[in-house]
């Protein structure tokens, strides 16, 4: 597939099934390695043997883990002990962010935690941010279909969404159709619903993905420093009882600010902590009419002002649409998708 194919990388399915000997086995069906313990010692060498490899004769490629333990060092060098692949799908992150978002936003204050938990171990492996083929097929429903409230909510659900994996720690996959909004899980017999494109709402949903990968690629820091803890820092986590979210994403110099609200509530005058004076912009709002949403938002200049908040010396006060995030950042126009 490297060699002849020229694909960019390998993907490995199921990879706890192999490292553990008992893995969906009961006592009595398997046997332990030659030190007594549960771990295929052939299937780590075969692992390492693997992607090393693979590093070796193809540069520039890589290879993926979906590994659904904690294995330690999955994404770390085999030199280092690891296992050697590139990045590992984030299971845990996936599982939360769906279980939070599927919750009537009501209920949501109450599970707050789904949602803080992972930047705990978000920087203990090369992790990737996976809305895969898994969470679309075998009756589970298109992730529109997992949103809960009425079709206005559920696709500003859908947005703050991928705003949220877009601006949070670790590569993005989504699988396709997710792009489209598509209201039913993926069918392999049939080709993906391009018509619904011509429905506002789905299209909209189409130009926030497009815009949010033009964000991504042209803002250090929602990417440089993704598998680096220096580059995230919450503002403000615990505020459950408005369930709202805010994190600063950094590289160097350059500095992005998130704010997320996860209910149906418009929070006018919420203030905002930021690390620097100055102006700050709205660069991206998930509610824009762009993107079918109810165009709420902070237009123009954002002056930051010298109240501390958040343990930042500068905040500025913004309007938190509904169901909706924001990308703050400072001397840099955007120009969303027609």
């Amino acid at each position: 597939w490297l060699e002849e194919f020229h694909v960019d990388g390998l993907r490995v399915d199921a990879v706890a099934s192999m490292l553990y000997l008992d893995y969906s086995r009961k006592p009595g069906e398997w046997s332990p390695n030659v030190h007594g313990g549960n771990e295929n010692l052939e299937a780590v060498q075969f692992l390492r043997e693997l992607n090393t490899m693979t590093h070796r004769d193809f540069p520039g490629t890589i290879t993926i883990a979906e590994e659904s333990t904690a294995w330690p060092g999955v994404s770390r060098p085999v030199e280092a002990g690891g296992l050697g692949f590139s990045m590992k799908w984030n299971m845990g992150w996936m599982h939360d962010t769906l279980k939070y978002l599927a919750l009537d936003p009501v209920h949501r204050k109450h599970h707050h935690d789904l949602l803080t938990f992972g930047p705990l171990y978000a920087f203990s492996e090369n992790f990737v941010l996976p809305l895969s083929h898994d969470e679309v097929v075998h009756l589970k429903g298109s992730l529109l279909a997992k949103m809960p409230g009425d079709d206005w909510q559920r696709f500003a659900n859908l947005r703050l969404a991928y705003l949220f994996q877009w601006t949070y720690p670790g590569r993005k996959l989504l699988f396709m159709g997710g792009e489209l909004a598509q209201p039913w899980e993926w069918n392999h017999r049939e080709a993906l619903a391009w018509h619904l494109l011509d429905d506002p709402r789905h299209g909209g949903v189409q130009r926030l993905v497009r815009d949010l990968n033009r964000l991504h690629a042209g803002i250090p820091a929602l990417h440089r420093l993704d598998f680096d803890g220096r580059g995230f820092q919450w503002l403000r986590w615990d505020d459950a009882d408005n369930s709202t979210l805010s994190f600063l994403r950094r590289a160097d110099d350059d500095l992005a600010v998130v704010a997320l609200n996860f209910t149906p509530v418009p929070r006018p005058g919420y203030r905002l902590g930021v690390p620097r004076p100055g102006e700050w912009r709205e660069t991206l709002n998930s509610d824009s009419r762009f993107y079918g949403g109810s165009d709420l938002g902070n237009a123009g200049a954002l002056r930051a002002e010298p109240v501390p908040c958040m343990h930042q010396p500068w905040s500025v006060v913004v309007t938190l649409p509904p169901l909706a995030g924001l990308v703050l950042t400072q001397a840099r126009d955007f120009t969303p998708s027609a």
